[in-house]
Formats: C-alpha cells, structure tokens, sequence
C-alpha cells in the first residue's frame, strides 16, 4: 500500500494531554496504517517566516509545520481565505471582501507550501488536500514534476455558479481544482454545483461514472459525507453522564428542559436568528414558559477579526435582551456562554439536553448535529431540530428540518420538540442513530481513499478518457455518474429522535 500524504491548513500535531477530535484521529490512523506524513501551518505568526519547516515524529507519522509570516497570515489567512472564500462558500456575498493583493498572497503560500512539500514526496505517495486554504495546493505540485495521485476534499459548501462567479477570480481557482484526480465534497449538492460550473462557464464536460473533463484534464467528483466516532462518541458521552460538570448543569435546571446549542461563533452558523427564534417561542407558547431552558455555548473564534467581534456582541445584546424582558426571578429563558468546552465535557451536555438546536444558514455537514445523536440516551432521547441548510440534513432526514431564516418556522419547531411524545422522539433518533452510526469518519475516509486509490491512472496529456471525448457533454447526455460515495450503512434499528 502506498504512503499517505495529508495536508491541511492546521496540523493536530499529538501533545500530552490533548483533546483530538474524530477527524483527527481517522486522519492519522490511516496514516499510521502504512507511515505517512502530515503537513500545513502551525499556527504560529513569525514577523519574518525564515525557519525552515520543523518535523515531529510519532510512531509511524512524521508530522510537518510551517509558520507563516505576518504578512502571509494577514493575506493568506485572515484575508483570501476566510474573508473571500468562507462567506462565498457560505453564500454570504454581502460579506464578500474582494483584493488582489490577498488572491496574490493565498497563491504565494500555496507555492511555498507546494515548494517545501515537494521535496518530501515519493513517487508512490497518495496525497489528500483538504478544504479550501489549499485549492492551488495540487496545480502548484503538478508544475514541480509531481505525477502522484493528488486528491482534494472540502469540508464547506461549494457555492452555485451564479455565487461563485462574482469572485474575480473564480476562473483561476477552478482551474486549480482540475490538477487534482479526485475531488469530494460533502453532498450530491455541492457535486452539482461543481458540475454546472464544469458545463457552464467552464465549457468542459461529464461523461460516464462521473468522468469530468475541465480545463483538458480529467477527473472525477463525489459526495462524501463525512461522519463522526459514533461508537466511542456514545460512550463517552454516557460515561461523561455522571462527571462533575454534567451534575452541576442538570442541578442547575431544576427539572427543566434543556434546548443546546453548541457552535463556534461565526455568522454561517444562524446564532442571531437562533435567538430570535427562542425569543418568538416565549411569545407563540406561553404555557411553556418556565419549562425550557435555551443554552448556546459559541467558541471564541477569529478574535481579531471585526465582524466576528461584533457578533460577539451582537449575540451579547440579544441574551440581554431577551433576559432583561422575559425572565421570572426563577427562571431566565437564555444562557449565553462564549468560551470552549473540551469534547467529554460537550458530550455529557449532549447526554442530557432535550433538544439540540442546530441552524446554520448553510453548512458543509455539520458534526455537532451527528454528536448530539451519538451522545443521546437510546431510552429517552431528545429531539433535533436542524437546518434544512446544513449538509447533515440530507442524512438525518427523521429531525425537525426547518428554514434558519424563517423565525416562525423555527420556534414553532421548538414548541413540537418539547412537547413531543417518547414514542416518537424514541422512533425518530433510533432513525437518525441508524445513519450516524453506520456513515461513519472511518468509514469516509476509506471510501474516499479507496476511490482515490483505485481510481484509473491518467496519463498527463493523455487522460484517459480523452478530454476531447468529454468535452461538450452535459450532465443530461454524458449522466454524471454516482454523485454519492459512501460505504454501506447499516439498516436503522426502526425509525426515530428522542428527549
């Protein structure tokens, strides 16, 4: 079996003591498996990036960090990447900052990356680039001789073409993606947004099993929704029933209902909107009130950035005032709490919620959805409420599905969840588990990878099938193939959710 080559734009680099979520750990068993190498940032922002890359060995893993300058990180980072990239991918044109100078400075540290890796690479080595930091990543080892099986997956929506067009640049960057042999995505919505870019503006074409030609390279494109641990995500989350913090929260309840909220703080997550949504519930079901608690914890998360410290306080000011104007001296219908749990703490919370409120205006996935599932009690589950907009929607098709724009929508999704019988919340997560706990994070990444693997060589200049074959075929005369690559999940115990 070839070497596995990952690169991603942080590096879980293992520490004493540290805390890895599931994504982590599937990446670095299967590097494990045959020795493998995993490379990107480390985090860290030098005045000058002059340090040559700095290698930490573990087992059979060689894990490999860069820093980046303050410039690289002010142009690559903050600037192309989650100023232009993450609200486009996220269909938040108006958030959209357009400069050349941070495009220039995103394809900059794309080729250092590309320039240090190279020399790391055998000629056998299978390479995975993830998400959106590293699009150029695979043109850029193409032009230094690499001829490896490259491929990329995105963890974000991938816009439709009419978004995905008012980047200046979009062109330069959907090029980039057709040096990579394989590209995923999360769902067979962000293959056909990536298809009709293909056909429309790019002029290339579909044939069969999902052969795409773009730019006179040949590729292929399939969903791949990535899961999570769910067998070791259950049993943390029961033993994590009984730990300290899970006590003090469920005494702090006084009996009442919990509706969790778990993100990390950024406008593609719907948090204003949740709000509102719970404060419309107060008002829509009155004989509810003192019933429920509403708990949205938010991860600090890019604190140097302005809009999201305006969120910050934006979300500061809706608990306020929906507090300062619904609560009783027993009972106050919000908590707001803007710091990081670890994952066992989040797990026991998980265990003892009634409802798990999970609306994002649009998501890749979204784990947090599939967690909350994991960490239920199979006898007395609670109810999920998810946004029709996350890419976990399309799996867990037995939660309340709402529109995160629709306030009404929601909080009247709340109102069913907290008053739903156990039969059917039992029914509904029994459904949900089925999904979770069959479309596993190691049963995704051996998918793709066996896809990736397995995949017909290309010859460069010659793809087989021939571009030219290719070319002009659209989705309807060339089919494009099996937009969804997952493995076998296992049938569900019966349908169901539960509280």
């Amino acid at each position: 079996m070839p070497r596995l080559v990952i690169v991603s734009n942080r590096v879980n680099v293992p520490r004493q003591g540290g805390n890895a979520g599931g994504l982590a750990v599937a990446l670095e068993e299967a590097l494990e498996t045959n020795g493998g190498l995993w490379f990107g940032w480390s985090g860290n922002v030098a005045d000058e990036r002059v340090q040559p890359p700095k290698k930490t060995v573990h087992g059979r893993v060689t894990y490999v960090t860069t820093d980046l300058s303050r410039q690289e990180y002010e142009e690559f980072y903050t600037g192309f990447s989650n100023s232009t990239l993450w609200p486009l991918f996220h269909y938040q044109l108006g958030l959209l900052e357009v400069s050349r100078k941070s495009f220039g400075g995103y394809l900059k540290v794309n080729a250092a990356f590309a320039a240090a890796l190279a020399t790391m690479i055998r000629p056998d080595d299978l390479v995975w680039v993830h998400d959106y930091h590293l699009i150029p990543l695979g043109e850029e080892l193409r032009r230094r001789g690499l001829k490896n099986r490259i491929g990329f997956f995105l963890h974000t929506p991938f816009p439709v073409p009419e978004m995905l067009v008012a980047l200046p640049g979009h062109r330069r960057l959907m090029k980039a993606l057709s040096a990579y042999d394989l590209v995923g995505f999360q769902t067979p919505d962000d293959v056909r947004a990536f298809i009709e870019y293909v056909v429309g503006e790019a002029r290339g074409g579909v044939g069969p099993d999902g052969w795409i030609t773009l730019y006179n390279r040949v590729l292929r494109a399939a969903a791949y929704p990535i899961g999570i641990d769910a067998g070791a995500f259950a049993r943390m989350a029961a033993e994590a029933a009984d730990a300290p913090e899970t006590r003090r929260l469920l005494a702090s309840l006084h009996g009442r209902a919990l509706v969790l909220g778990v993100e990390r703080l950024d406008y593609s997550k719907g948090l204003p909107q949740r709000f509102e949504a719970v404060e419309r519930l107060i008002e829509i079901r009155p004989e509810l009130r003192g019933a429920y608690e509403f708990m949205q914890i938010a991860a600090p998360s890019r604190e140097d950035v302005d809009r999201y410290r305006a969120l910050k306080r934006q979300l500061e000011a809706a608990a306020g005032r929906i507090n300062g104007r619904s609560s009783e001296f027993d009972w106050q219908p919000v908590r707001y709490i803007n710091k990081s749990y670890d994952r066992a703490t989040l797990a026991g919370f998980y265990r003892v919620a009634s409802i798990g409120l999970v609306t994002p205006l649009r998501d890749g996935m979204n784990l947090v959805a599939k967690e909350f599932v994991a960490g239920q009690d199979p006898s007395n589950p609670g109810a999920l409420v998810m946004s029709r907009f996350a890419g976990a929607a399309r799996e867990l098709k037995a939660a309340l599905i709402v529109n995160p724009y629709d306030i009404d929508e929601v909080a009247e999704a709340l109102g069913t969840a907290l008053t739903m019988p156990r039969e059917e919340r039992i029914n509904r997560w029994r459904s949900m588990w089925g999904v979770v706990s069959g479309n596993t994070v190691e049963a995704w990444r051996n998918a793709y990878l066996r896809d990736l693997s397995a995949g017909a060589e290309l010859v460069r200049g010659k793809e087989t099938p021939a571009a030219a074959d290719l070319a002009g075929q659209s989705p309807v005369d060339g089919g494009i193939g099996p937009l969804m690559r997952h493995p076998e999940r296992r049938p569900a115990a019966s349908t169901g959710l539960v509280g």
